[in-house]
């Protein structure tokens, strides 16, 4: 690998790092549940779902919709994969499993963590957990293929395609 290339991603992580609070703006069906991130780093990154009224389930217990997890597993493995990669580009869901172990706790928020740990030329391979304080006690895991995209320019909001 070429050291500028190592320079480049860390540069992107950096970035990504910075603008953790607005990497979901650009997925409506992240930004309508409130979800968001915290933290990134290579390969690995994490957020939080917060409990809203419009996000329960279950009425009598009170809790998040399994697909808002789904939803939230989703967008995590997605930034996991990019933040691994050697140049910007952007994945797309070819394949994800998830199994859940119990349901969230009443009015809670989840947290939600991911890791890419495997990448050949197209295919990115990734990992994730869906917790309230650890993973000693998970309510959902995940594991998924992202196809790995060309590259592209960027569209900021309100640009024309």
């Amino acid at each position: 690998m070429d050291p500028s290339d190592l320079a480049d991603r860390e540069a992107r992580i950096r970035m990504m790092q910075a603008h953790k609070a607005h990497m979901t703006q650009f997925v409506p069906w992240a930004s309508e549940t409130g979800f968001t991130v915290t933290q990134v780093e290579r390969g690995h990154v994490w957020g939080v779902q917060p409990f809203l009224e419009k996000l329960i389930g279950d009425p009598d217990e009170r809790v998040i919709h399994g697909g808002v997890i789904t939803t939230m597993l989703d967008n995590l493995c997605g930034m996991a994969c990019a933040a691994q990669l050697e140049e910007l580009r952007f994945v797309a869901t070819l394949d994800m499993r998830i199994d859940y172990m119990r349901p969230a706790e009443s009015e809670r928020p989840v947290i939600g963590e991911a890791e890419c740990y495997h990448l050949t030329r197209s295919v990115a391979f990734c990992r994730a957990w869906a917790y309230h304080e650890s993973q000693d006690k998970v309510i959902a895991t995940a594991q998924g293929a992202f196809a790995i995209n060309m590259p592209r320019p960027l569209i900021r909001p309100g640009e024309a395609i």
